[in-house]
């Protein structure tokens, strides 16, 4: 039997002898490459009568074929529904992203608005992360710009305040915001708690889509103190309420019949696909983001907007209604599975998901791929940009075809302190910043030794890649085709050593420096069996060199920043057994420092906030080895 024919035997052998304990059970199953990564991962309402069909080579196309002839075992796991395997496929996609799914690259957290209601003044914020603090989130937005207009907005029509409660404590006088008309100035007295509390309502029954209901009130407010003769506050609820009729204006981009609902629309061109998604929140636009989900060129934009909800979904509440660009194969199902999404977030709401053929939300979906293929049409020309680039870099470095991976490493560290290395991953995409890694240099190494660094860092990089693929045919996975050195001769010589004694003998490697005048644009290039050499200035392959460089740069800087911050705040403190973040922190707090902690008192720690006496006795007794513990020090 030819190795065409017995890789994919076994393939299959492996999945009979897994179907032989397989239930009719919903569930998901993982298919595993001999190193334990997921090459696919997929649901069933009957996991049996779907992994059968792998069996059957003569009905798989290609691409199955190769992923069967990969997998050495399974995992399955089962589910009461196949709403929950829809869920939970999700789930392992986007946090193993197989080779073989549709996978949607999504790791950027998204904004939210806050309303605050831990402080008689409630504050309007922008929000990320875990809803640590009390009160009223409202989104998601698309991104910080979008969140930073609404918060803007919200300040002119309802002048509510958004400095921090540190800082509002603190006013003497009113801030800027006030003097602009942003704000009503709660910090000074301007405005009565009772008085603000009224904006608070007014700007909550915005933001939960009683827009209409607010201006009419305002309206009958700003007539109220005409008749009054109150002029000057007849006059600045006037500018409210332009202000309010302006953030609600309505047409495509603010579609009056859509209160909240995400609109997903799918465009097609040269085998990729761009998902655009634009977020409606009470009636209100909260912006929009493009997606390039990974598949093969086979996928249909159905297939491929099916997975992708699925996957988007998998972190965020889904609103009521989803309006999507196509009918999606097992829709009903979805909507199943994104109601159940929804109940976990504890909205407890059915959510519908639609293809709208007419009217306005018809007109919205039409906006929303007009923008997806005219994003898919800036990312098309980048990449052609990008292909020359790459092409012209091959030419350059004597490469048998363009570079799919190219890797550029760096160090950082001042007179040897804090030391870093950094490794980032450019391709036919541009950066890929997931792949970026940062090393922390364990040594022995002489203070600003840049050669020792850089061994140690490639010593890591390549030995950890070496060893875990020992056993495999091939480079391993994610080998560079380039690397690139921040540094001459010396730099060179050091990482080809390092490549040499682990055996890495199918790397190009290339150094780059800047010449004795420090120059961009003078960079000398090194590389084995050729001289040093220039590119002329306005080359557009060095212009693009330089840029790889400069981001290694900007990244290796970053992080030294980071780790040296991060330094400075350890303290003494860190080394006493017991003592975490919280009283770590309440002890500086009193004390001031770590050195006022070492100098106080046995009574005066137990006098401080926070400290029990066992915990200062703990304090005082590794500050004072040997003391008696009666009484102050």
């Amino acid at each position: 039997m030819s190795d065409k024919t017995e890789l994919p035997a076994r393939g299959v052998a492996v999945i009979e002898a897994a179907l032989a304990t397989m239930p009719l059970s919903p569930g998901v199953y993982r298919m595993l490459d001999a190193r334990g990564d997921a090459l696919y991962v997929g649901k069933a309402r009957a996991l049996k009568k779907r992994v059968t069909s792998y069996t059957q080579l003569g009905r798989l196309p290609e691409r199955l074929r190769r992923m069967v002839s990969e997998t050495v075992s399974m995992e399955i796991v089962t589910t009461h529904t196949e709403a929950e395997a829809l869920l939970l496929e999700a789930n392992f996609i986007k946090r193993l992203k197989p080779r073989f799914n549709i996978v949607l690259r999504d790791d950027k957290s998204y904004p939210w608005l806050l309303l605050t209601e831990d402080h008689e003044f409630p504050q309007i914020t922008k929000h990320r992360g875990a809803r640590g603090r009390k009160g009223s989130y409202y989104g998601p937005f698309a991104s910080a710009w979008a969140v930073n207009q609404t918060v803007t907005a919200m300040q002119r029509v309802f002048l509510l305040r958004s400095c921090a409660d540190t800082v509002f404590a603190n006013r003497s006088r009113p801030c800027l915001l006030h003097q602009i008309k942003r704000c009503s100035a709660p910090c000074v007295g301007l405005v009565s708690g009772e008085a603000y509390a009224a904006l608070v309502a007014q700007a909550r029954g915005f933001l939960s889509g009683r827009g209409a209901a607010v201006q009419q009130g305002l309206a009958a407010e700003m007539e109220q103190a005409a008749e009054a003769l109150e002029f000057e506050r007849a006059a600045a609820l006037r500018d409210r309420i332009r202000g309010l009729t302006h953030v609600q204006g309505s047409g495509v981009v603010n579609p009056e019949s859509i209160a909240d609902a995400d609109v997903i629309a799918a465009w097609q061109g040269a085998g990729q696909t761009c998902v655009q998604v634009f977020f409606i929140r009470a009636g209100r636009n909260n912006g929009n983001r493009a997606f390039f989900p990974t598949h093969t060129r086979a996928e249909e934009a159905p297939e491929v907007l099916a997975a992708f909800i699925a996957q988007f979904y998998d972190d965020k509440p889904p609103p009521p209604l989803v309006l999507v660009s196509h009918d999606l194969p097992e829709q009903d199902l979805i909507a199943e599975a994104l109601s159940l999404k929804a109940q976990s977030f504890g909205t407890g709401r059915r959510v519908e998901v639609a293809a709208p053929k007419r009217g306005e939300k018809h007109a919205v979906m039409q906006h929303a791929e007009t923008n997806a293929r005219e994003a898919m049409e800036r990312r098309l020309a980048e990449s052609a940009g990008q292909a020359k680039l790459l092409a012209g870099t091959a030419e350059l470095f004597g490469l048998p075809a363009p570079p799919e991976r190219i890797e550029v490493y760096d160090n950082s560290h001042i007179m040897g302190s804090n030391p870093y290395g950094v490794m980032v991953v450019a391709g036919a995409e541009g950066f890929v910043k997931a792949a970026y890694r940062k090393f922390a240099i364990r040594g022995p190494i002489a203070p600003g030794d840049d050669f020792a660094m850089m061994r140690e860092v490639l010593t890591r990089r390549f030995g950890r890649a070496m060893k875990e693929n020992a056993d495999a045919a091939g480079p391993p996975p994610g080998w560079p085709d380039l690397v690139l050195i921040d540094g001459g001769a010396g730099q060179l010589s050091a990482a080809r050593t390092v490549l040499a004694e682990l055996g890495a003998h199918d790397v190009r490697l290339v150094g780059i420096a800047k010449g004795p005048d420090r120059d961009a644009g003078r960079e000398w290039f090194y590389m084995d069996g050729r001289l040093a050499f220039q590119l002329p200035p306005r080359d557009p392959v060095l212009y693009f060199l330089q840029r790889l460089r400069d981001e290694a740069h900007r990244f290796a800087i970053t992080t030294h920043r980071a780790g040296r911050s991060k330094a400075l705040v350890t303290s003494e403190l860190d080394e006493v057994a017991g003592i975490g973040p919280a009283r770590k922190r309440a002890l500086l707090n009193h004390f001031g420092s770590a050195r006022g902690v070492k100098q106080a008192g046995l009574t005066d720690l137990e006098a401080a906030p926070g400290v029990s006496k066992s915990l200062a006795r703990l304090v005082y007794g590794h500050f004072h080895p040997g003391a008696r513990m009666e009484g102050a020090g």
